[in-house]
């Protein structure tokens, strides 16, 4: 039955021919046996995780030799999905490592719940309150916000977020939190994380078909990611100071909504033509960039479920990353291969940056015909926004954050994946 409790155990020798050649499960009386005769470990024990969960078992114990935290973290992302409620009993860890795991647990489980979230549930505002919820459980009085919404956001020249966002029932919300862990304001500010929270896209005038929106209450992904790669940096031990901006809206169709041929002003002085309503996500994204330049930091990182350019090229198995700086974007592939996290980087040049010519503003907001590289051009949209984008700015199209539907390793919905690996890199 689906409530008994079912152990599981790890082995390095193959299944008995009768479950299969290559089978990577096996069960007994005793239980189920996972088998770690294949080259990468990790993946064997996600997939058979995901097997395990399809059977309806829903209560399992974590038994014998070889559960180290990553093998343990593997079994949970498998295992995990977005209906149900779910019981491990862990394996033994070290301290160190079971603080780890439950950091996991809680933080990149948040990230996941909060992109499954329906957008009914889940506004602007909401998304914002939340994360600065994630952020002051960890910081506690290391933290200090500001949301702006709405009327003010015009008022203030935010008008990237505001013009996209003013379509919608519920208002627009720019949050602009401050980890500042030793509490004095001339501190100079280490990095700055910056999110697109778009929680819904209808893609606006240009509206999207249904098979490509049912998905888009996760268009706030790189929002929940980059909030989720702060939390845990705190709760292993970050002292440095953050500043995480979420851009949060609605992209929606009403009398209200912005067109194609509007053109937006920003605080920067760029002019931007808009010739896709359904390249939002760059628009709000640039206020926040504008914010984030101004601190100066050593470091600035954009998420963003950005362009199905990006998704075309690397599936849903890699992260996209851009970047004009070389060693930055070393150091982020360094920190993904030690989070076993899966990132590839893209092409970025300066010809992309003159790929979005416009006939009545400085820029347009897409790429003309002549030019493909739909996600290339997008993260040099980007670029005009960042003072210094040519060092320290790293740009993520986040290819990899939901799934439509269930595969081998993966139940359907969120991955939480981006969030180890940001983590890493604001601890380096």
């Amino acid at each position: 039955m689906a409530t008994e409790k079912m152990n599981i155990v790890l082995s390095t020798t193959a299944a008995d021919a009768r479950w299969g050649e290559k089978a990577i499960l096996s069960s007994s009386d005793d239980g189920m046996t996972i088998h770690l005769t294949g080259g990468d470990a990790l993946a064997t024990v996600q997939r058979a995780a995901r097997k395990i969960d399809g059977q309806g078992i829903r209560h399992v114990a974590l038994s014998g030799d070889g559960w180290d935290l990553e093998k343990s973290w593997a079994f949970w992302q498998g295992y995990r999905g977005p209906k149900g409620e779910r019981t491990i009993e862990w394996a033994p860890l070290g301290d160190s490592e079971r603080e780890e795991l439950d950091r996991r647990l809680n933080i990149i489980d948040w990230v996941r719940n909060v992109i499954n979230q329906p957008a009914e549930e889940l506004g602007p505002e909401q998304l914002a309150r939340r994360a600065v919820d994630l952020i002051s459980k960890y910081a506690g009085d290391a933290v200090s916000y500001r949301i702006t919404k709405g009327e003010d956001l015009r008022e203030q020249n935010y008008m990237g977020l505001h013009t996209v966002g003013r379509g919608s029932s519920r208002s627009p919300v720019l949050l602009a939190l401050d980890y500042n862990p030793g509490g004095d304001e001339n501190t100079p500010v280490y990095a700055c994380l910056v999110g697109k929270g778009i929680t819904f896209d209808t893609g606006g005038y240009s509206l999207k078909q249904s098979a490509f929106m049912d998905s888009m209450k996760s268009d706030m992904g790189g929002a929940a990611t980059v909030t989720g790669a702060l939390g845990l940096a705190i709760a292993r031990g970050l002292k440095k100071r953050v500043k995480l901006y979420l851009c949060c809206a609605d992209n929606m169709v009403s009398g209200n909504a912005f067109r194609l041929g509007d053109i937006i002003r920003y605080r920067n002085g760029k002019t931007v033509e808009v010739m896709n309503t359904d390249a939002e996500g760059r628009l709000v994204l640039a206020d926040g960039l504008i914010d984030a330049s101004q601190q100066q930091p050593q470091l600035l990182i954009d998420a963003a479920t950005l362009t199905g350019a990006a998704k075309t090229a690397l599936g849903n198995d890699y992260h996209a990353l851009f970047t004009f700086d070389d060693a930055l974007a070393q150091q982020l592939l360094n920190s993904a291969a030690s989070e076993n996290e899966a990132f590839w980087r893209l092409p970025l040049a300066e010809f992309h940056r003159n790929h979005l010519s416009s006939n009545f503003a400085d820029l347009n907001n897409i790429a003309g015909a002549a030019h493909t590289a739909g996600a290339s051009t997008a993260a040099a949209f980007l670029s005009h926004f960042v003072s210094n984008y040519q060092q320290g700015w790293l740009h993520i199209d986040c290819s990899a954050t939901y799934r439509k539907g269930a595969v081998d390793q993966w139940s359907a919905g969120a991955t939480g994946l981006g969030v180890r690996t940001i983590a890493n890199l604001l601890l380096k």
